[in-house]
Order: C-alpha cells, then structure tokens, then sequence
C-alpha cells in the first residue's frame, strides 16, 4: 500500500515539474512585471474582496474598543467595579486572542482563506451574544473568550489574504485597508458606546451590534475568491500532495483577469514548486532556516505592543477622567487621530516603503510618550498639564496608526515564504497576544502603583528599541512580488 502510494506520488511530482516547465516555457513576465504592452492589472477586480477580507479587521478595531465607553456601567451592572485586574481582564479578552492566533495557521492550510474567515466570525456571534446577555463577571468573561478567539484569528486571516491576492503594485495600499478598517471599527464602538453611562443597559446593545458585521463576514466570503497561493500548494488527500492549479487558475483570472493568469502562476510555481512543498513543524521555524525571521516578525510585534498603544484604546476614558477632559470629545479625538494616521499609511505605504514608516513612526511615539511623562512632572504647571496630556497621547495615535500599526503585519506576510506563512504569521502575534495580555492586565495597577511619569518613560523607552531595533534588521519589500522577496531575502539553504 505504501509502495502504490510512493509510486503515485513520484508520478504525481514528476508531472507537477513538466505542468511548472510548460508555463516557464510560455516566458511570459510575472504578475508584479507584466510586460509594457498588458501593463499593470486592474485594481478593481480585487478591490471588493479586500474589502470582505477587512471586515475582520474592523470587528478587531470594535471589539478592541467596545469596553472604553462601557466598561463603566459593564462593572457597575454586573458588580465588579473597582476591580482593576477584573476590568483589565474583560478588556483584553487575551486567552481567546492567543488561542485564535496560535491555530490560525493550521487553521488557513487546512481549510483555506473563505472557511477560515467564516470560522473567524462564527465565535464573534456567539461571543458577543454571551457578552450581551451575560448576568455576572464570569458570563462576561467567557463572552469574551469567544470573542478573543475571533479576533485572534481576524489579522492574520486579513492580512495574509490581503498580501495573496493583491497585485505587487498595490499591496501595501491594500495591506493598509486593514488598519483603517480597525480605526474604523474602533470609532465606531466609541460613538455606539456613548449613551452606554446615561441609558441604563445600553452596553448590551453595543454588544449586539457587533454580530452584525461578523455575519456579514461569512456571507460574503462565500462568494469571494480564495487564495491561489493556498489552492496551489493545498492538500487535497491526506496521503498525496497536489497542487490545485486549474483552481488556481480560476482564482488569479477573477482576481487580476485572463491576460495575466499565465504570468502569475509562472512566477508561482517558481517559488512554490508544486508538490515539493512539506509539512512545516514548529522547530523549523523557531530553530530552522527561517528562524531569524520569525525572531524579527515576533519582536517587531512584541515592541508594538509594550509602546502601550492599546492601552490608549482600553483605557483612554479613564486616563481622560483623571485629567479633568471628557471623555466622549476626547475619544472622538483619538478615533480622528487613529483614522487620519490609517489614511496617510494608505497613501505612503507604496511610495515611502515599509522600513520608513516604521522608523518614523517609532520616532513620533518616542517623542509623544515624552510629551506624556512631562505632563505628569512636577516641571508642568497644572494648566498645561491636560494639553501636553492629551496632546501627546493624541499624537502617539497618530504616529502609530501610519506605521506601527499596519506595517508590521503586513511587512512580515511578505518576507515570510508561501509555504511557512501562515504558520509563521501566527507564531508572530502570538506573541503579540501574550505581550498584549500583560500590558493590558497591569496597565491600570502599575499607573496607580508607579504613576503616569514612570510608566510613560517606560513606555517611551520601548520605542526607542524599537525604532534602532527596525533599523539594524527590518528590510524593505516596498514594490517586489512575494516570489521575489522569497529569492531575495530568504535564499534557499
């Protein structure tokens, strides 16, 4: 039986190199080189599908942001106000989050993109229904398990979806859909949430809400394309490896259309090599070739996090209290701010590069967290303390949402190569997910421990590593196709 088996797959690979020769023979230029005369393909075709793919990221931004208003009437309701580490809890929802990052790989390369994302969204409905009707803390906290494990799911469903079926001249403008989409979801949950401390069980309704776009979500991914890049390499048997290129073939012509079908899946198979692909194990990538880049992409998230962004989106209404602003206007602020930023990365992700962003980004954090920590100081007087307070918190928005925030994940889906990514993507915000637990759970315990002076330094210190952090090892993938950054960056052993 083995042997038959054996016999079969070295028909099957010997077939899969004569299928990848007769394309290279066609010598038509690649999806992201198109010849002068066929020129780029159009953005249209994918434009609608990238947009599917970003409601993930907006029920990420919502989620995210849905305590700031609420939690408030949330703890009051169900009896746990005053509780910091229980209101850091409900707020990150971080058990589900790292669970749904950890499998979201394994997830991707055994069902696919479209059944992925419906799964994504399948314990956001459940989740957000649990939270709604939730009597007490622990119905609240299971809610926002589910919950978490959607959003854990979410980025990287969007983010690599996006990266797999834009065209190379796009990419970073789509990459960055994601983001916007998230400051999207985020302002929509603070303007949801504002009658939540005037109207008596309003919180229940912002939970509600955020079924909506979760079911629509699976909807429409049952009519949007999946990966050519995942229909490729798939397993369809769990004995044979085949690549699934005619369904690839029919995914790149409604994604970019026929003239350039030919030279997409030429360049593809350059890098995929059909059937020769194997199961990666998580050793390889934590101690094999790719190592080095999986310590990147995990640090890269791991800095994003301890710069205390979220902390802004958890907590901005409480640190507004303290400093006299109300909270409503200065949420608004923030969301303005986070949308802003999100645009400008749109516009400059293709023209200034990922390297760029980053750096200057990092860079404006640094200078915003200063401005915070003086405004705490004993140097300030109290009339300027709620400017330089709310100034530069506002500013650290802004410089985080036009590179910090949208790069690092769609920078890494690049240089990862097509039979790792997945995988490799969700080791990454796994520790982005663990990171992001901690900073959220003590946020509120050490800001009443050591104050706003100290934490903010700290704060403030982890940009700066990261701005020499980028520097010294992020490369530029800025105008190359995923085959090409594959040849580039990581050369085979």
């Amino acid at each position: 039986m083995r042997g038959r088996h054996a016999d079969a797959y070295s028909m099957y690979k010997r077939g899969t190199r004569d299928y990848i020769n007769a394309y290279d023979k066609e010598q038509v230029r690649s999806l992201n080189g198109v010849s002068k005369e066929i020129g780029n393909p159009s953005w249209k075709r994918s434009f609608l599908y990238i947009l599917v793919a970003s409601l993930a990221s907006f029920l990420y931004g919502y989620h995210l942001g849905v305590i700031n208003e609420t939690l408030e009437s949330i703890s009051n309701d169900l009896h746990f106000n005053g509780n910091t580490m229980a209101e850091g809890s409900i707020a990150m929802n971080l058990g589900g989050g790292f669970l749904g990052s950890t499998f979201s790989g394994l997830i991707v390369d055994r069902v696919g993109f479209r059944m992925a994302f419906q799964l994504c969204a399948l314990p956001m409905i459940i989740g957000s229904s649990m939270s709604a009707t939730a009597k007490n803390l622990w119905g609240m906290l299971l809610g926002r398990l589910f919950v978490g494990t959607g959003m854990g799911l979410g980025p990287t469903l969007a983010t690599l979806y996006v990266t797999e079926v834009s065209p190379a001249y796009v990419r970073g403008t789509y990459g960055s859909f994601t983001q916007i989409a998230t400051s999207l979801g985020l302002m929509s949950s603070l303007l949801i949430g504002f009658p939540a401390k005037e109207t008596e069980g309003w919180w229940r309704i912002c939970f509600w809400v955020s079924a909506v776009p979760a079911a629509l979500l699976a909807l429409f991914m049952e009519f949007s394309p999946e990966s050519p890049h995942w229909l490729f390499k798939t397993l369809i048997t769990f004995t044979i490896q085949k690549g699934r290129a005619a369904d690839a073939e029919a995914a790149f012509e409604k994604l970019l259309g026929g003239p350039y079908v030919k030279g997409a899946m030429a360049e593809l198979s350059k890098s995929e090599r059909g059937g020769e692909a194997e199961t990666v194990k998580l050793s390889e990538l934590l101690f094999g070739h790719h190592r080095k880049v999986v310590f990147i992409g995990s640090t890269l998230f791991a800095l994003q996090q301890l710069s205390g962004i979220n902390s802004v989106f958890f907590f901005s209404s409480t640190v507004f209290k303290s400093a006299g602003v109300s909270s409503q206007s200065a949420n608004i602020c923030v969301g303005i701010a986070n949308f802003l930023g999100s645009f400008a990365a749109l516009l400059l992700m293709d023209k200034l590069g990922r390297k760029v962003l980053l750096i200057g980004s990092f860079s404006g954090m640094v200078v915003a967290m200063g401005l915070q920590a003086a405004s705490a100081s004993s140097l300030v007087s109290s009339s300027n303390e709620v400017y330089l307070s709310v100034g530069g918190m506002l500013l650290f928005v802004l410089a985080f949402s036009v590179g910090a925030g949208p790069v690092p994940s769609l920078l890494l889906s690049e240089m990862f190569p097509g039979r790792i990514r997945a995988k490799a993507m969700s080791v990454c915000l796994a520790s982005h997910w663990v990171v992001n637990f901690f900073v959220g759970l003590l946020f509120l315990r050490l800001l009443e421990q050591i104050g706003p002076l100290v934490l903010n330094t700290i704060f403030a210190t982890f940009c700066l590593v990261a701005v020499i952090f980028v520097k010294r090892n992020v490369l530029e993938t800025k105008g190359k196709s995923l085959q090409e950054i594959e040849i580039t960056l990581l050369p085979p052993e």
